[in-house]
This record gives C-alpha cells, structure tokens and sequence, in this order.
C-alpha cells in the first residue's frame, strides 16, 4: 500500500479506501461485509468511510464490528452527515441541530470517542453556510472530528466554505466526488477549486459501479445478480452508463488494461490515482477477493501514452460537464 496526504494537510491516508456505501448493512450479510474489511486491513488499507444515512444507519455499526479490535491509532475513520437519518424536519441537512446531533449518533454507531473526517454529505441550500461551518468548527474544537471536507460540492461552494474555515481556523481539506474514466465532471472546476482551497479528492465508483470491469456487453443481457439489476445496489446511478455505446468504448479497453499487465478493474482505479488532486480512491466489495484484487492498483503509474489511448477508446462518451456535480436544491 502507498499513501497520500489529504489536500493540504498532514494527514496520510491509503491510497485506496474502502467504502460500504452500498455492502454493509444493506447489499451482503453481515459476516461477508467483516470479511472484506478484514481483507482490506491485511492488505494495508488504512482509511475507512461510510456515512449515518448508509444502509438507514446500519452500515455505520457494521463497519465498527469489523474494526472491533483494531487499534484506534492505526486507521482513519471517515463519516458524513446531510440525508435523512429520521422522519423529522431536522433529521436531515447540515443546520447546526442536525449537525450536533449527527456526529453524536455517528460516534455511538461506530463505537469511538472521534471520527478523522467528518464531511457535509452534500451542500444545504436551506441553511447559511455560516451556520454549518460554525457547527464544523465546533466540532472539531471539541475533538470529536480531526479534520472537516464537504462531497459533491461545487466548486463555488468549496470556494466559499474554505473562505469561511480560514476564518475559523478550522481543517477543511477534502472534497469526495464520483470520479471515473467516465465520468469526469470534477475536471474543469472542482479540482482547480480544490487545489486553490488545499483540498484532496477522495473520489468513490472509480469503477463507474463496476462498469469499468467490462462484465457489462453491448447487445446482451445484464447478468444476474449485478449491480445494474439490483435496485439496493444503485441500478438508478449506473443506468446512465447502460447503452451499447458506452459499453462498446469500455470493451476497447480490454486490450490496454492486458498491456499494462493489469485487471480492468485495477486500471480503472489506477487512472484515477493518476490525477494529483486525488489522494485516495475509493473502493466497495461484496467479496473479500475483489478487495485482494483491486488494492493492487495501489502505487501504479501510467504513462503518458496509454493515458492517451484511453481517451481515444472512450471517446465521447466521457462526460465532463461540471453542472452535473451534484448538489441538490432541497433536503427533501
């Protein structure tokens, strides 16, 4: 395993990190779910995510019963607070209520006394960004979290948190965004936004949820049991992926991921370990092996001309434009 600082701060966090967004709590049993972060720990693997809404919250006890017995010291902990962990009006968002109250739920759920990171899920356009970012700094200054990042956030919005946390004296260093081969939306905006701010991406689908590992064919069914059939396991998200189009330009990747010597899945986290801004990718399982497999993108570098030629087999079904970061208009 290789590490990385998070943006500009001095925390080093892996290379790849393991998320269980869509696993722990929610897609496989619990005992498949421990499975693969003990895989990910023998692997080197030093950071682990997950969010209070993930799973209606389960997924933050399960990934705390697979840490169970770890010391403290040696992982990072990351969690987020914004969607909605309740039925009330104030279950959700980033007010200063939801705020106090999530990190407090967060710490029983994951059994610690603080987490690493603790990040804004989303951007709350019903609450000033004073309020949020106050309620962040107070957090910190409490010790419940180390440092404070945002994910999907604009770049205007990066812009004006980072504003608000040098006032503060408060850690903001990181941003988390969908980043793939295919999907580049962070390019143009979010990334120079972040270099400026001194924020590292933590990038989650590297594998543009699993079609990057080509098992998706132009003209044939979607096999059993995968992601694009299962509606737990975000068929919505991968669907803008599922035309023989883009399927067609994935397959021309085959033969460049054989020259590199490595699995689909392995180049496809490797080329977004290739961008500077990011300091880790993140990686989900539902099998121990596939953590085995694609921590192996760790320390990887690509040269100049097979970057080339992936461009070139991808051609334009890349998406890049920057208004579709998300960012919701609502809490609802």
């Amino acid at each position: 395993m290789e590490f990385r600082t998070l943006g500009r701060s001095g925390l080093f966090i892996s290379e790849i990190a393991y998320g269980n967004w869509l696993t722990h709590g929610s897609q496989v049993e619990e005992d498949a779910a421990i499975a693969c972060v003990r895989a990910a720990l023998d692997a080197g693997v030093t950071t682990y995510d997950t969010a209070d809404a993930y799973a209606g919250t389960r997924a933050e006890k399960v990934l705390a019963k697979a840490l169970d017995g770890v010391r403290r010291a040696d992982y990072e902990l990351f969690t987020k607070v914004y969607f909605p962990v309740g039925k009330g009006k104030n279950a959700r968002g980033l007010s200063r209520k939801h705020i106090v109250e999530g990190i407090h739920g967060s710490l029983k759920r994951l059994n610690t006394d603080y987490v690493d990171l603790y990040q804004a899920h989303r951007f709350d356009h019903e609450t000033p960004l004073e309020e949020t970012m106050l309620a962040f700094a107070d957090v910190v200054r409490q010790g419940k979290a180390l440092y404070i990042g945002v994910s999907e956030w604009r770049a205007e919005e990066i812009a004006q948190a980072a504003s608000l946390a040098r006032e503060l004296k408060v850690p903001l260093i990181s941003n988390q965004p969908q980043y793939s081969m295919l999907w580049r939306v962070i390019e143009a905006e979010v990334v120079p936004a972040s270099v400026e701010a001194g924020l590292g991406q933590i990038v989650w689908s590297p594998i543009a949820q699993g079609v990057l590992t080509g098992k998706y064919k132009p003209g044939q069914p979607l096999p059993d049991g995968s992601r694009a059939t299962d509606e737990k396991g975000g068929a919505d998200m991968i669907s803008r992926f599922m035309n023989d189009d883009v399927l067609g330009r994935v397959e021309r990747l085959t033969p460049l991921a054989e020259q590199a010597g490595l699995s689909m899945a392995q180049l496809a986290v490797a080329w977004v370990l290739q961008n500077p801004n990011v300091s880790a990718a993140i990686i989900g399982a539902s099998r121990p092996e596939q953590v085995t497999e694609n921590v192996k993108a760790a320390g990887v570098r690509l040269d100049a001309s097979l970057l080339t030629a992936i461009d070139e087999a991808l051609g334009d079904v890349v998406e890049r434009d920057p208004a579709k970061t998300r960012s919701p208009r609502s809490r609802v």
